[in-house]
């Protein structure tokens, strides 16, 4: 039995607890899931090195799990639009049972290692891909199924499990191993274990668009800015980043379309919307990159 399937016997009988007791060790329970991210840091840095030189202009992030761990795959894959402007076509999910999952469970699902390799088949997973896999057990049929059709179409594989020497593990690329132990009631696997993975999706994203260059001294200048709220962030973001009026800013963001970036390359090097768009382009996106273009060019 996996370490995530046992019983601790220092939780037995927790529903005849006080709830005040019940609670400080689900709080404690949470706290200790995050601590395994320390340990496995250095795989994580591996992982997001390696997942941002793969990408390059084409490659897609496509996450993969069942249940739980699928669900919470899904919720970090939709934030990469609106987070890091990175477009929808290329974050997507292949979740065990389809779309009906996300929902509600659907039985048997996980088991289905066929329906796996033939959804990555249906992605057209190729060299370029990053494939994220998540499963608390490490042996989920459907999740190792999906890495290694993505492997042997030559995609890079990361693997993110919560019992040690999994055989998800050992069959990605990269693995992200976060030893929670046993969950407060045996199996439940979204308490400690749920915490843990989301906790390292976080990171691991977040890492790669760093690393893309998506964020720029801090602030998510590839953000969409899609509601009121958002929009009157990015005019803060480009008036805190220009030293500007945010009048002054609004405008730029204007001129721009709404986009925070080629505002930002605008007031940088003084140049209109079409020229400024041709510069940030050859830099990849990357703002640090004009930025220290057009500074060099100033000396």
């Amino acid at each position: 039995m996996s370490d995530t399937e046992t019983a601790a016997a220092r939780y037995q009988g927790i529903e005849g607890w006080p709830v005040a007791e019940a609670l400080a060790a689900m709080i404690e329970g949470q706290m200790a899931a995050v601590a395994t991210l320390q340990a496995a840091a250095p795989a994580l840095e591996r992982a997001i090195t390696a997942a941002a030189e793969r990408l390059g202009d084409t490659g897609r992030l496509i996450y993969t799990g069942a249940g739980t761990s699928g669900r919470i795959a899904a919720q970090d894959a939709a934030e990469l639009a609106p987070t890091f402007g990175w477009p929808r076509a290329r974050a997507l999910v292949l979740m065990a049972g389809g779309d009906a999952a996300y929902a509600r469970a659907v039985e048997g699902a996980e088991d289905d290692a066929a329906a796996a390799r033939a959804g990555m088949a249906g992605l057209g997973v190729g060299p370029a891909d990053v494939v994220i896999a998540l499963a608390a057990s490490g042996r989920t049929p459907f999740t190792l199924g999906a890495v290694q059709a993505a492997r042997a179409a030559g995609a890079l594989s990361i693997g993110i499990a919560n019992n040690p020497a999994s055989a998800l593990a050992t069959a990605c690329d990269h693995a992200v191993t976060l030893p929670t132990g046993p969950e407060i009631i045996a199996g439940s696997t979204r308490m400690k274990a749920g915490t843990a993975q989301r906790a390292a999706l976080t990171c691991l994203s977040t890492g790669i668009f760093l690393r893309l260059g998506h964020v720029w001294r801090g602030r998510m200048v590839a953000m969409v800015a899609g509601n009121d709220k958002l929009r009157a962030r990015a005019r803060a973001m480009v008036a805190d980043l220009t030293g500007l009026p945010e009048d002054q800013s609004a405008q730029a963001l204007d001129r721009a379309g709404g986009d925070i970036r080629l505002a930002l390359t605008m007031l940088t090097t003084g140049l209109d919307a079409e020229p400024a768009d041709h510069a940030l382009a050859r830099a990849g996106g990357r703002l640090d990159r004009v930025h220290a273009g057009w500074k060099a060019r100033d000396q």
